[in-house]
């Protein structure tokens, strides 16, 4: 289940790799997890990397540290929210949700963002841009660059819709990241949003936002009608 960590950014691996396993349901709530030594031999990684991935775990509601007892899960936040959530659920509503719900996002990351939390998201971009550049499909790190700002926000509770809406977002995403254009296009977007979260800027950072998830639904709807192939 879990494996070791290579990339640099090893805390924030823990928390995708432990995400990942309760999103697909193969850690589920109640479960205990391995005590802090486990991790750190299972991870290969020192055991304030694997304090600090708790500590998110923990500030995102996904686990809940019990002193003296250990870190048990929580869940994803699916139990209340999925019921809102259908596979067959139209893209343009979900995009729709996407553009209620993210600028403010970006507009709270813009005020909240420290610069350990910038530099990271910095980082996410440069991986988008290598999955790009080699070929790949960069869902994966499109997907990391969102549910980042969700995090920057300090909001606990948009950080679990983020975690919930993982799955018709991946939908989203699938109908959008098809053409090179595409990648590109979605590159830009994430740079525009970033540069306004940097610069402290909620204005600019809402209205890239927004102006992102336009871009996306114009994609989206070209393809429904025969276009943009």
């Amino acid at each position: 289940m879990l494996k070791e960590v290579k990339k640099r950014r090893a805390y924030e691996d823990i928390v995708t790799q432990i995400r990942d396993l309760i999103e697909k349901g193969r850690l589920k709530p109640g479960e205990q997890l391995p005590n802090e030594k486990e991790l750190t031999e299972t991870f290969k990684v020192s055991r304030s990397t694997v304090r600090e991935a708790m500590l998110s775990l923990e500030t995102m509601n996904l686990v809940s540290r019990r002193q003296g007892d250990g870190t048990y899960v929580m869940g994803s936040g699916d139990e209340v929210l999925s019921p809102l959530f259908h596979e067959k659920d139209d893209v343009i509503d979900v995009l729709t949700l996407r553009k209620i719900i993210e600028p403010q996002i970006a507009a709270l990351a813009s005020k909240n963002a420290t610069a350990r939390q910038i530099d990271a998201l910095s980082r996410i971009i440069s991986e988008q841009e290598n999955d790009v550049a080699e070929g790949r499909n960069p869902i994966k790190s499109d997907c990391d660059f969102h549910y980042a700002l969700a995090c920057m926000s300090n909001n606990r509770v948009l950080q679990r819709l983020m975690v919930a809406l993982v799955r018709p977002l991946k939908k989203v995403r699938e109908e959008y990241l098809q053409t090179e254009e595409r990648k590109l296009k979605s590159i830009e977007g994430h740079r525009k949003i970033f540069a306004a979260v940097r610069k402290g800027s909620a204005t600019a950072a809402q209205n890239a936002m927004l102006r992102h998830l336009e871009g996306i639904e114009k994609c989206i709807l070209e393809k429904d009608k025969g276009g943009g192939r």
